[in-house]
């Protein structure tokens, strides 16, 4: 063990780790011998920590191969063919090989780790005792890995966290310290109201290069003006507010555990979802051998939105004598958890003042353009054996923070094995919340009525996380282990967008208030996470469509600076509406700045709409919909229907220069300037545009003149949605939907080869770039695009809009182009695979369950290669849980109606969760058999259900069962991927 966690990059919680050699260390496939780059890093971290390693295999040209690939001398043991041969022992699934090395190794098998590739090698490992067992699959035998026994199945080495365990559903563990592996737990371990996101950061550790502690405030933003290349540019993000966690300890006169003075001893982080608590234990000793155990206890209060708390327990072992610790606020922070961020201007936080208020300090900052005031207020109090051996011996004393932390500390005498307790309380309050005097004003009332410490702070917090477990937790049985991931996309979920949210101004950012990736912005999101708040908290989601509906003007003055009418929304949205999408973006492959044109999705603005209509089918709000969603559904109406133009020659509309939510293609023919006829676009215009005129038409009519006066409606406008609704084009090639005008004629691309050249090839745009080449010149996706018109409307009203726009497709024709565009993806974004499970689960459900487990490790194992340090994927955390919700159950609301079309994929047995519709609160039970639904005691009216095409109306209390139609096979297999189909 070496002093602090930045002087050594991993510290495994394991005594050793035995990798197998094929498919888990060299690639034996390609045409040359190598290692795979997962794996040769984690060997580095493992070496450079001390953590003994092993090697086993069959070859019996162990050497030579390890030597090709520059990794001779990283194991310490080498179990291969010819020490088999010698020993007389047999080969996998028989453990002996795996046992020897153990022994060899001097660690006992439940002491050690083994990374296995193949179904023989797990069983081995799990017949061996050993402690973890890791699967790579390489062959797309997941489900068979899993049950030879393999603890985690993984795509690649890269994702492998050896720290972690995930053996109970409410909770996430993580021992040892992985330098690597940091701001991805950081992230996962976030804590947050709806108001305000800390992420998981160590308090003794400041913004290093490894850690990175970052708080975050919904709906603060700032600008800052930076030169790229020579070029002014303006960029807006979320901040990353002062951070309240530091906490540090000496011993006796050593220095300090921040200074790296003292060693850590095994540390331990749990996640505790289903409380909201983040829980720390740890040991650490000085120089002298003097030994503190210290257990932290931390939460964001889902209770009272601005209160925070952190609990320290210290307890010495074997010694007695003075421990001073010191806590504080640090305000001398900066944005640079994405790396975009470090090369731009990103100090955001100005003109600090600190206060000593009796027991509270107080330190205040404002932003630098948004000139938003942020307090953040602390106490911190001392109890245990200290407050009664030395009550007037240690006085708090101030130290100045100039350049770190504004502290106050204290001296304590301490005596063996009796526990010091130290609450730090928290309020943290802006200029920008509702009912505040000031931001001073409004932190040091907060803290005043928090009269408590954080064992009541707790309570409390328990208290308001159960109701909403009441509420939005999902039930499911299956012999997989999902259940954990689950609880983890509700609980971020939560954290992000919370009843809290309704009474602010604030959208869904894509990163969650977990990290600043895309800056904290808004984009699409919101049309996958508006259904479950929809179907729980209906004025939640009012809250997030009035973000937008509050920058409906800010839409309109954009349409008009483009010289359109309606309302123009921007991909990515923050504080006021304009657009923040950047013009440039960095690529860190080829360290190049290079175009981003993705402020052509103009597609944006139809989610706005199509979520406003959701809204009101699921609410039957009628005043929201005269006041403020049909105005939202109509705007947008006007714009796409003023971007179409006619074209005489074929009698049909069409939309230029824009892209699709596949942001690899930016232009056909030339790139860069837009798409002709994208088909997700043309096809959600023509449904935007009948909804449009069927929101008018439920209006009540002076309703509808009032709309239609303070939007200035002319006669003539619903006429041309009609007929856009139904001419609009829609471009086809080979009988299939094409994804633009132009898509059929693009060069097919050869994935097999990049897959073996890269590995992770989910950013093919910044590969091909770095080669000097584009992904507009081949057929692939980075993510569902066609096939989000199927996500969106369903098989069958996706063939009913085709058909009234004059095109003949059958379902036949909808499940090739399905299959064309499944086999073409890179799945760049953690949301494709989303839409792909729920696609394949209307179409072919026999593989809709591997693709969901997909679907739902994207952030658990960072499958994107590190892009959820920057914060979790929102959306696709989301789109998992309405999967389990919506998919699977094949519900959708339709005509007044709860319409349900189950078809549970052969892997769940059952599926438990409440929804509410038009304010009844409704039970729903889904298995291999039946679908249960049962309105609950007191829902106020009868609710009316068709399922497979069976009415029913169900009253008060009333429980039906529906049986299911044609059950799916038990072990589904796993779905073809890209690669191998070049030839396709």
């Amino acid at each position: 063990m070496t002093p602090g966690s930045r002087d050594s990059d991993m510290r495994s919680p394991y005594d050793s780790v035995i990798f197998g050699m094929d498919g888990a260390v060299t690639d034996t496939d390609s045409f040359q011998v190598r290692v795979f780059p997962g794996t040769a890093d984690l060997v580095q971290r493992l070496r450079a920590g001390g953590t003994p390693l092993g090697l086993v295999t069959v070859n019996r040209n162990t050497s030579e191969l390890l030597m090709t690939v520059d990794l001779d001398g990283a194991f310490d043991v080498v179990v291969d063919g010819n020490v088999a041969e010698t020993l007389g022992l047999p080969g996998k699934p028989d453990p002996a090989m795996l046992l020897v090395a153990a022994r060899r190794l001097g660690v006992a098998p439940a002491r050690a780790a083994v990374i296995e590739d193949t179904v023989a090698g797990v069983t081995a490992a799990r017949a061996g005792g050993f402690g973890l067992v890791v699967a790579i699959d390489r062959t797309h035998q997941r489900h068979e890995l899993e049950q030879a026994g393999a603890d985690f199945v993984l795509d690649d080495v890269s994702e492998l966290d050896l720290g972690v365990t995930r053996s109970d559903p409410w909770l996430l563990v993580y021992d040892g310290f992985d330098s690597a592996q940091e701001t991805h737990r950081e992230a996962l371990t976030t804590l947050g109201n709806g108001y305000l996101g800390t992420r998981g950061a160590m308090p003794e550790h400041a913004d290093d290069g490894v850690h990175y502690p970052g708080t975050y405030l919904a709906g603060v933003y700032d600008r800052l003006v930076s030169t790229v290349e020579g070029e002014e540019r303006t960029d807006e993000e979320l901040v990353n507010a002062p951070n309240w966690l530091p906490f540090d300890v000496a011993i006796g006169d050593g220095g300090w555990w921040s200074e790296g003075a003292l060693i850590e001893h095994r540390n331990r982080r749990e996640l505790d979802l289903r409380r909201g608590l983040l829980t720390r234990s740890t040991r650490i000793s000085d120089g002298q051998g003097r030994v503190l155990r210290v257990v932290q206890r931390r939460l964001v209060s889902m209770d009272r939105p601005h209160l925070a708390g952190l609990e320290t327990t210290l307890t010495p072992e074997g010694w007695s004598g003075q421990v001073s610790i010191r806590s504080g606020v640090d305000a001398n922070v900066v944005n640079g958890n994405a790396v975009e961020s470090r090369l731009l201007a990103n100090r955001h936080l100005v003109d600090r003042t600190v206060e000593h208020l009796g027991d509270t300090l107080l330190v205040e900052v404002q932003t630098v353009q948004s000139r938003i005031r942020i307090a953040t207020a602390i106490r911190t109090t001392l109890t245990g054996a200290v407050a009664q051996q030395v009550p007037e011996a240690s006085p708090q004393v101030p130290e100045d923070g100039a350049d770190g932390p504004d502290m106050v500390r204290f001296d304590i005498a301490v005596t063996d094995g009796q526990a010091v307790v130290v609450d730090k309380m928290v309020a943290v309050a802006t200029s920008r919340d509702p009912a505040v005097a000031s931001a001073r004003d409004g932190a040091l009332v907060e803290l005043e009525r928090a009269d408590y410490g954080f064992a009541e702070l707790l309570r409390r917090h328990v208290l308001a996380w159960q109701q909403l477990w009441d509420h939005f937790a999902v039930e499911v049985d299956t012999d997989d282990p999902v259940q954990l991931a689950v609880n983890l996309h509700v609980f971020h979920m939560l954290q992000t967008v919370s009843p809290h949210t309704a009474g602010l101004d604030v959208g869904v950012p894509a990163r969650g208030l977990h990290g600043e990736g895309y800056r904290g912005h808004v984009f699409w999101d919101q049309l996958f996470v508006l259904p479950l708040y929809v179907m729980r908290t209906p004025v939640v989601a009012r809250s997030l469509l009035d973000y937008r509906w509050r920058r409906l003007d800010a839409a309109r003055q954009a349409a008009r600076q483009v010289g359109q009418r309606g309302a123009m929304f921007p991909w990515q949205s923050g504080s006021d509406g304009r657009d923040e999408t950047p013009r440039t973006l960095f690529n860190p492959r080829s360290r190049r700045w290079i175009p981003d044109n993705s402020w052509r999705q103009r597609h944006v603005g139809l989610v706005v709409a199509f979520n406003a209509w959701q809204y009101y089918e699921a609410t039957s709000d009628t005043l929201w919909l005269a006041e403020r969603g049909a105005e939202l559904i109509v705007e947008v109406a006007r714009f796409f229907s003023d971007l179409a133009t006619w074209d005489e020659q074929d009698d049909r509309f069409h939309i230029q220069g824009v892209m699709g939510p596949d942001e690899y293609h930016d232009g056909y023919p030339d790139p860069g300037q837009g798409l002709r006829d994208n088909a997700y676009t043309n096809v959600l215009t023509a449904w935007v545009c009948r909804r449009a005129v069927e929101s008018l038409s439920r209006l009540p009519a002076h309703e509808r003149g009032g709309l239609s006066q303070r939007i200035g409606l002319q006669p003539d406008e619903a006429d041309r949605w009609t007929r856009i609704g139904s001419r609009i084009a829609v471009p086809f090639h080979d009988g299939m939907i094409s994804q633009f005008d132009g898509y059929g004629e693009l060069l097919e691309f050869d994935w097999q080869h990049y897959r073996r050249t890269y590995g992770n090839i989910e950013r093919l745009d910044l590969i091909l770039e770095a080669e000097g080449d584009s992904p507009n010149r081949y057929r692939l996706s980075k993510q569902a695009d066609v096939l989000m018109l199927v996500y969106l409307l369903g098989p069958s009203e996706t063939l009913e809009v085709l058909t009234d726009l004059g095109y003949s497709v059958n379902t036949e024709d909808l499940a090739r182009t399905v299959d064309y565009y499944l086999a073409r993806s890179a799945h760049g974004s953690t949301l494709s695979r989303v839409v792909h499970t729920s696609v394949l689960a209307m179409l072919d459900r026999s593989t809709a369950w591997s693709e969901f487990r997909e679907a739902l490790d994207a952030d658990l194992d960072d499958t994107q290669g590190g892009t959820t340090g920057n914060g979790i994927h929102l959306g696709a955390m989301a789109g998992t849980v309405d999967i389990l919700l919506r998919t699977f159950t094949g519900m959708r609301m339709e005509s007044d109606s709860l319409v349900f079309r189950p078809r549970p994929p052969g892997a769940l047995r059952s599926l438990t969760y409440e929804i509410q519709y038009r304010t009844r609160p409704i039970t729903v039970n889904l298995d291999q058999h039946r679908l249960r639904i049962t309105p609950q005691t007191g829902a106020s009216a009868p609710v009316h259900v068709v399922v497979d095409g069976i009415p029913a109306l169900l009253g008060d209390g009333e429980s039906v069962d529906f049986p299911i139609l044609k059950p799916a096979p038990a072990v589904p297999p796993r779905p073809e991927t890209a690669e191998g189909e070049s030839q396709a």
